[in-house]
């Protein structure tokens, strides 16, 4: 039996598991893991089997063939093109936020000038605002510039990420040495120098965080896109999965000659969600860093 360090000699006696604390965790469990579950085996079904079979029975390989088969003729492989939109779209505008937003949540938790109360404030509303609200003034914004239906219109707005630009600024207020950032520049770095070779180093934690928030909320937008390209071909994923919603019969009983069953979307959705998975499981070690990043300091 363990001793307790504080007490030599005196066991530490053992609490008994908590079984409400087990029960919520496996309630939870069930309500995360059995929809995915479902999801994963709804691809490998025929719609017969989805709707009238056993929710959590496999399919067959050959169903799954099936399905995949029929998913990429649709449109001339039009998932694949919007897979490749949604990548070129998200991207592009990961790189501009992190291009923006840190050195911007830098300036501000690092320097004092006028305005920088009103600056953080509005942005603290900005980011408190529901996506939706701001999806006509981004509209007739991008109108004005002559820049609707372009890649442009999406990727712009995407740059635009002010929950970033406070996440940054309260680690570098919060865990970002003072003494380090003084010390270089009586070594002779400029501020740019300073933030380039001392801060920039030591902030890749939270650089990776809001990198990958980032990069989820540009993978997963819908509205603003929809709105914006009025051509298939300019779709992100996102949108063209509401156009195979909108071809499934048993959801729009007008649907033409381009027919779409429900095991097919449920793959087009599993295609739709792997590339956020992937890059959550190989930036998942940064993602703990940066989310512990300020917890502490020294």
């Amino acid at each position: 039996m363990p001793t307790d360090p504080r007490r030599p000699g005196r066991a530490v006696r053992r609490r008994p598991p908590n079984p409400l604390r087990a029960l919520v965790l496996a309630v939870f469990l069930l309500f995360f893991v059995v929809p995915v579950l479902w999801l994963l085996l709804a691809a490998t079904k025929t719609d017969e089997q989805l709707v009238h079979g056993d929710p959590l029975s496999a399919g067959s390989w050959s169903a799954l063939r099936h399905n995949w088969d029929a998913l990429t003729s649709y449109q001339d492989d039009a998932i694949f093109q919007w897979l490749g939109n949604s990548a070129l779209y998200s991207f592009v505008a990961l790189a501009i936020t992190l291009c923006v937003t840190i050195p911007a949540g830098y300036a501000l938790a690092m320097t004092e000038f006028r305005g920088r109360r009103a600056l953080l404030v509005a942005t603290l509303v900005v980011m408190l605002m529901p996506n939706a609200t701001l999806v006509v003034p981004l509209f007739l914004e991008v109108d004005a510039v002559h820049l609707v239906g372009s890649m442009w219109s999406i990727i712009l707005p995407y740059s635009f990420y002010p929950f970033g630009v406070y996440l940054t600024y309260i680690y570098f207020s919060t865990a970002m040495p003072r003494e380090l950032l003084a010390a270089a520049k009586l070594d002779g770095c400029s501020e740019f120098g300073a933030f380039r070779r001392i801060a920039l180093p030591l902030a890749a934690p939270v650089v990776a965080l809001v990198g990958f928030f980032s990069f989820v909320a540009n993978w997963t937008n819908y509205f603003l896109p929809y709105v914006l390209l009025p051509e298939s071909g300019r779709f992100p994923v996102q949108v063209g999965l509401g156009t195979l919603l909108n071809n499934v019969p048993q959801f729009n009983p007008t649907v033409g000659s381009l027919e779409v069953q429900r095991p097919e979307l449920a793959l087009a959705t599993l295609l739709a969600i792997t590339p956020v998975l992937v890059v959550f499981l190989f930036s998942q070690r940064f993602l703990v860093a940066g989310m512990l990043a300020g917890a502490t300091k020294d």
